[in-house]
């Protein structure tokens, strides 16, 4: 009931781990690929980068709010850690940089996943992530080389704060397998003791089920607007997220800050989601896009 196919991969379920959450180290990936569909590592680059100074990661009422600047090992060192991975769920690598050039080498240095999430959409490290998402001819470039170098599905994760229909629709013609939408989206806090901004870098990226709103609409309108798969992401924490999310048109869902708070909340969702299957008589390929078939009464 829980199967899904993902740009020709098969799925064991539609809930994926989230880039950036828990995804940087081995014997995470191999425990939460129990319960996922395919895990996303956390982005990394061609060179080892430090990321910014704590605090980094902070708590608030509606999610979490980071800045943790791409910290990240060598894409040779990663390399040879993820060929430890056990293998339970599809892996994805998360790449980012900052030429077309750049992102075929890291195809190629991660040959054995089963597909790649490029970053178009961190939104505070310059000339990478959302910067890479905001330059149209660069970001078809950068898929028009992936495609040159795999055969494997490359996903582009874009951003609610980018013209993303535009950006969507282009990346499609230059033959992206997929869009992932949203990344967190710019934000910070102040600490009213200190009377200075929180983060060391002063904002971040804000997640959580503030932005599940934001990332639903965004979902919705694409679905109506391309042909490849969509990859729902932003404050997804429970069954009924997911399922507005697979009616809203996505075919799988990424979960974020969810799994920061528990790991095993990935099994709670998917018992909860075959028990509504059951009772509906349904699966979860059936219903994607389903929130489409009404019609309006403007």
């Amino acid at each position: 009931m829980l199967e899904v196919e993902l740009a020709g991969l098969k799925l064991k379920n539609p809930l994926i781990l989230a880039s950036g959450i828990l995804g940087s180290s081995i014997s995470t990936l191999n425990v939460l690929s129990e319960y996922a569909g395919a895990v996303v590592t956390k982005s990394v680059g061609i060179k080892k980068r430090e990321g910014y100074k704590n605090p980094t990661v902070i708590n608030w009422k509606c999610g979490l709010l980071n800045a943790v600047g791409l910290a990240s090992p060598s894409a040779e060192d990663f390399a040879k850690e993820l060929k430890k991975y056990n293998k339970n769920a599809a892996l994805f690598v998360s790449l980012y940089g900052y030429s077309a050039d750049e992102f075929a080498n890291l195809t190629q240095i991660f040959d054995f996943v089963d597909a790649f999430e490029v970053n178009m959409s961190c939104p505070h490290v310059k000339g990478a992530g959302f910067d890479l998402g905001s330059d149209l001819e660069l970001a078809k470039n950068v898929i028009r080389r992936m495609k040159e170098v795999t055969e494997k599905p490359v996903f582009a994760k874009i951003s609610a704060m980018h013209r993303y229909l535009e950006l969507a629709k282009e990346l499609e013609k230059s033959g992206v397998d997929g869009i992932v939408i949203t990344n967190t989206l710019p934000g910070m806090k102040i600490d009213i003791i200190s009377k200075r901004p929180i983060l060391n870098n002063v904002s971040g990226g804000v997640s959580g089920p503030a932005i599940k709103p934001i990332a639903l609409k965004c979902v919705y309108e694409l679905y109506k607007n391309i042909e490849v798969p969509i990859i729902g992401c932003g404050g997804i924490t429970n069954f009924e997220d997911v399922l507005e999310f697979i009616l809203a048109g996505a075919t799988c869902v990424e979960l974020g800050s969810a799994l920061f708070l528990s790991k095993k909340v990935m099994y709670s969702i998917q018992e909860s989601l075959n028990a509504f299957l059951r009772i509906e008589n349904t699966t979860i390929q059936d219903l994607i896009g389903r929130a489409h078939n009404f019609s309006s009464t403007g």
